[in-house]
């Protein structure tokens, strides 16, 4: 599998959800941090990824729920936290995120810098956003 891919515009986002989906299911692991800076397209690939999995509610991004779910047409949940609105890691402890990336179920994180050392203690995906152009994104494993 490619540890990067370049797509060019939003019609290819379904490819890239289906690179995300191969790397997710190669790694085993169920938490995935997204790291990007704002408007690279975090929650954009999140709703892709989860229409291919049969979502068939909107998404959004969560930054004032903190998490949304979403279920999928396999029975299972798709989490999708925001974490840019944490002062500190004390805040993800108090909402349960343990009992999140436990379960699971894939929990999308995305600003994880915030909860850099949770983070560490699991299992997690790394993966990176990169605006090349308005219009083109590269995706890279970290």
């Amino acid at each position: 599998m490619e540890k990067s891919i370049t797509i060019n515009s939003i019609e290819e986002l379904p490819v890239a959800a289906k690179w995300l989906d191969e790397a997710i299911a190669n790694s085993r692991c169920t938490v995935i941090a997204l790291y990007g800076a704002m408007g690279a397209g975090k929650t954009t690939l999140i709703g892709e990824y989860s229409r291919q999995k049969g979502v068939t509610e909107g998404i959004s991004s969560p930054t004032f729920a903190i998490v949304n779910q979403y279920e999928t047409e396999e029975n299972t949940k798709i989490f999708h936290f925001d974490c840019y609105r944490f002062e500190s890691e004390r805040e993800a402890m108090d909402i349960g995120v343990f009992d999140y990336f436990d379960s699971g179920n894939i929990c999308f994180v995305e600003w994880p810098e915030r909860i850099e050392g949770i983070l560490s203690e699991c299992d997690v995906l790394g993966v990176k956003i990169e605006a090349l152009s308005p219009t083109s994104r590269q995706l890279s494993l970290l």
